[in-house]
């Protein structure tokens, strides 16, 4: 029998997981990755670490699925995002890589986004995107969704677009070497490519391209004036390759069989693609720590006047498809403050029961905005709050309160995906480790409409790996027998009557009002 592994590579551990054609999962592993933090701001891994914990999980996974290397038909590899480095052609990391977490680059990406080329394109951009609110035609061009998103243009101290600049300018000789071919930039699924094939194969997709900072996603090719304006060499860069396509063979020695890799994805892309959104306005929700909403909008590019963030989801057969983004800071964050700050919960369990316990929250609100409000507020001054308190409040409406507040936010994100595509949210895939919770998801379908659907597996991004692994090698043959492996634990179908569900809303939109701005100097 042969089987697919999946390498999913995280922010906080790596896993390696094996399924059989019934998408059952034969065995897994996983390892947590050290966290490293040697500033404020400043969060960095060992990507040696993390390529020994990689070959580490791969070998248990084998062993305790009781089968051999040379059984696993392929391999897929999801990854974080944005999270970077760079190292020599001896395999060896000039630096740690840079989290996507870390914003140490954050006054390097102000003064970059006060530079006249940048300032120029936002200009044209906002003039265009006042254009568009009065001719919707233009935002279903290429070139009206290119110039829309570039109204936007605010350099993120996020993206592997500022950390490289960053290691470049402050690691003694790496501009020099740089400049001598002997230094290669890579997101981690680009170095674990690179380790896994011997340092034969120095390759991305374009998922994970369009997620540096460095992509053109409208274009599909490295973005020639971002890369200027940083001052990053464009040899340092990797080969962009289809996200289900070749990404070479695994070195004989590291598992003692050649075995070859077909697919590299994004972690939010391989859960799109998990929970089988082919089609435009198909819509999954990843709620982690925060809640990720991600829409597959097709192949036309993404214009969002929302400031809703478009990338590309897959390259499949020469076809692109793109998807667009919003993200709410705060999800699982805001349980675990319920419990370590707050001390009225003992487990994350503990809050379904209490939220059913109450019919109401009694009329309180919370707004999850410890970090400020994302999209599509993008007010970084707002404040966590709760307000309504009143001498019949108990702890169990502010764990409901916080349980509603994380949806409110996601009704907010969806009201601008479906203001931004003219596509009707009819029906929600709901996973992510926030999801086994029935109130949860249950007030989802009831606050946004729609029916909500969770798998039997949560953790979906290794099972979209797998699935884009297995349908570049024949492994699976379409699509179609995909959406038939997914698995569906249950449906939760909308029950609140519109007066309700709209009274519900307004009392939410008073509460972010009065969050907004507030730490605003």
């Amino acid at each position: 029998m042969k089987y697919i592994m999946a390498i999913d590579a995280g922010t906080t551990g790596i896993r390696a997981i094996i399924f059989d054609h019934d998408c059952n999962i034969v065995s897994q592993s996983y390892e947590e990755i050290s966290q490293i933090f040697p500033q404020p701001r400043w969060h960095e891994q060992d990507a040696e670490e993390i390529w020994k914990k990689c070959v580490d999980v791969m070998k248990k996974a084998i062993n305790e699925g009781g089968i051999k290397a040379r059984n696993i038909e392929a391999i897929g590899i999801t990854t974080q995002r944005s999270t970077n480095l760079l190292w020599r052609t001896d395999g060896k990391p000039i630096y740690n890589a840079i989290t996507w977490q870390d914003t140490r680059t954050a006054e390097i990406c102000r003064k970059m986004d006060r530079k006249g080329k940048i300032v120029l394109a936002r200009g044209i951009g906002n003039i265009v995107k006042n254009a568009a609110k009065l001719f919707k035609g233009i935002r279903k061009t290429k070139t009206g969704a290119k110039l829309i998103t570039a109204s936007s243009i605010s350099f993120s101290p996020a993206s592997s677009l500022a950390h490289t600049k960053w290691i470049l300018d402050n690691v003694k000789g790496a501009r020099r070497e740089a400049a001598k071919g002997e230094i290669l930039f890579g997101t981690i699924d680009t170095w674990l490519v690179w380790k896994l094939t011997g340092g034969k194969i120095h390759a991305t997709d374009f998922s994970n391209a369009g997620a540096t900072g460095m992509f053109d996603i409208f274009a599909l090719k490295w973005n020639k004036i971002f890369l200027d304006t940083f001052d990053i060499p464009h040899e340092i860069l990797p080969e962009v390759r289809e996200t289900a396509g070749n990404f070479g063979t695994i070195h004989k020695k590291i598992l003692g069989a050649e075995i070859p890799i077909r697919s590299v994805v994004a972690d939010q892309q391989a859960a799109l693609f998990a929970e089988g959104c082919f089609n435009a306005g198909d819509t999954k929700c990843t709620h982690g720590t925060g809640s990720f909403i991600d829409m597959n909008i097709g192949s036309i590019p993404p214009a969002s006047l929302h400031k809703l963030l478009p990338f590309i989801a897959w390259k499949i057969n020469g076809k692109v498809t793109y998807m667009l983004e919003g993200m709410a800071n705060t999800t699982g964050a805001a349980i675990q403050w319920l419990k370590d700050n707050l001390g009225i919960i003992k487990n994350p369990e503990e809050t379904e029961k209490m939220a059913y316990s109450v019919d109401d929250t009694g009329g309180v609100y919370f707004v999850p905005a410890f970090t400020g409000l994302s999209s599509p507020y993008w007010d970084p001054h707002a404040c966590g709050m709760v307000i309504g308190l009143s001498r019949k409040t108990r702890k169990e409406h502010i764990v409901r309160a916080v349980l509603e507040g994380i949806v409110y936010r996601c009704k907010d994100i969806m009201h601008a995906m479906e203001s931004d595509t003219g596509l009707r949210i009819t029906s929600i895939k709901a996973h992510g480790g926030a999801s086994r919770n029935n109130f949860l998801l249950q007030f989802m379908a009831d606050m946004l409409n729609v029916k909500v659907e969770r798998p039997k597996i949560l953790d979906v991004t290794a099972l979209g790996s797998a699935f884009l692994a297995g349908l570049a090698t024949g492994y699976w043959q379409s699509k179609e027998e995909v959406i038939e492996k997914r698995k569906v634990d249950r449906v939760f179908e909308p029950s609140m009557d519109e007066e309700r569900r709209e009274k519900l809303y307004d009392g939410w939109r008073k509460a972010v009002e009065r969050a907004a701005r507030w730490n605003k100097p």
